[in-house]
């Protein structure tokens, strides 16, 4: 065998991992804005509920995939962004931890309601705020966001019928001075999104059929 049919190639050690691999090693389909949305897409976040130590290549609970302006690297005083994040959460059933000594429970709409509140708050903090009464304010809003996200039947949610995959589909609506979340059920999977200056009641959601059309940074 020649030498250097040997020797590993330098340029390909030094590009980057796949961003899409996290994402297609789901066993669940991905959601995202359907075609009435046409201004830009982007990868979010793949995670799993299973193990916080997890890499790319074990199998995600759920993952995030964004439309418009992408998060603020800092601070904004003023926060002009104008996004939508829909959140695809697998649906589970009752499991083992990773490390054995307790179960997990089953995913539900509520789970995908925390993942979007969690998510809306970590994009959209106020910009006042020093590192350490942010932390306070994450907190708060986040134990805040927990309850709520308990408790879709409560008075904090309003019902919205939005179009999955091109049919209606109920789901539980809530409004804050931050942003706006929501969270249903699709084929499949559960799906939340959260979002900013793009109006809720004019999206719809649709499966990805190529998850390149967000790789594109």
């Amino acid at each position: 065998m020649d030498a250097t049919q040997t020797t590993a190639d330098p340029a390909a050690a030094r590009r980057p991992a796949d961003p899409l691999a996290a994402y297609r090693a789901a066993d669940f389909p991905w959601y995202g804005l359907d075609e009435g949305w046409t201004g830009r897409r982007w990868l979010g976040q793949v995670g799993t509920g299973q193990n916080p130590r997890a890499t790319p290549s074990d199998i995600p609970d759920y993952g995030t995939l964004g439309h418009g302006d992408e998060p603020a690297r800092g601070p904004e005083p003023r926060d002009t962004r104008r996004f939508a994040t829909v959140v695809t959460v697998a649906r589970r059933e009752v499991r083992r931890s990773a490390d054995n000594t307790g179960t997990l429970e089953a995913t539900s709409a509520s789970s995908a309601a925390w993942l979007a509140g969690a998510g809306l708050l970590a994009v959209t903090w106020p910009g006042t705020l020093d590192r350490t009464l942010r932390q306070q304010w994450l907190d708060q809003q986040s134990a805040l966001a927990w309850d709520l996200a308990d408790d879709l039947d409560g008075p904090a949610w309003s019902s919205l019928t939005l179009p999955v995959n091109g049919l209606p589909q109920p789901f539980r609506y809530r409004e804050s001075e931050y942003g706006w979340v929501l969270a249903g059920e699709a084929p499949g999977v559960l799906i939340g999104a959260y979002g900013r200056s793009v109006s809720a009641y004019g999206i719809g959601f649709t499966t990805v059929a190529d998850l390149e059309a967000y790789n594109g940074r």
